[in-house]
């Protein structure tokens, strides 16, 4: 078996537990308010902006022998730059204030997870980091699209609210596509379990960060 398909089989149980907090329930099936979106939104916004200064700290403490990766790593960067700012015009194209969320302080869930990013590729094995890219772009590809087009109908907003939901449902298939291949190269047992190990950390840290988000009736 394939390293990448270890990594599937090994964090279905965390897998799961995410995909049944409440706010995604109530995302697909058009009974989310636009204030709850905006919530996700500014979540998004808070963690998406780590993304590249991420990248580049573990493209950096790579070793030299994994120069393959590093260069991988800096394919990543060059795809994620200003995505944190598709986040923004969404929120104000939905009737939010992107200037308040640009200022403001995140989630403690949110914090904590960025906070974690920074200690696996700072603390502990850079390599790890690719377990919260598994986690971001998985969910994603799961869920994206699917989510966007269900919003749009019960939110009546304009297509431009939804640009880091629908992109990220096309980007983040081809990402997948590529994150299969990179992880399937890594024949290092500490290299594998690094990733494992982060990938069940990152679904639970990312689930609190979506269950943060107040789920009651849509209005």
């Amino acid at each position: 078996m394939q390293f990448y398909a270890q990594l599937c089989e090994s964090t279905e149980a965390e897998q799961s537990v995410l995909r049944t907090a409440p706010i995604i329930a109530a995302a697909l099936t058009g009974k989310v308010s636009r204030s709850q979106y905006i919530a996700f939104l500014s979540h998004a916004y808070h963690h998406v902006r780590h993304t590249v200064p991420l990248l580049m700290a573990c493209g950096a403490r790579l070793p030299g022998h994994m120069e393959w990766l590093r260069s991988a790593v800096a394919h990543y960067i060059e795809e994620e730059i200003g995505h944190q700012e598709w986040i923004l015009n969404d929120i104000s194209a939905a009737g939010g204030d992107a200037d308040a969320v640009r200022h403001g302080q995140p989630t403690l869930e949110t914090e904590l997870m960025v906070a974690y990013a920074y200690d696996t590729v700072m603390r502990g094995n850079p390599v790890g980091f690719f377990g919260m890219v598994f986690v971001l772009e998985g969910t994603s590809v799961q869920l994206a699209t699917q989510v966007a087009k269900s919003l749009q109908l019960c939110l009546d907003l304009p297509l431009t609210s939804f640009s880091y939901l629908t992109s990220h449902g096309i980007l983040d298939t081809e990402h997948i596509d590529n994150f299969r291949q990179i992880v399937n190269r890594l024949d290092n047992a500490d290299d594998q379990a690094a990733i494992v190990h982060r990938a069940k950390a990152f679904f639970r840290l990312y689930g609190d960060v979506i269950r943060s988000i107040p789920c009651g009736a849509a209005a």
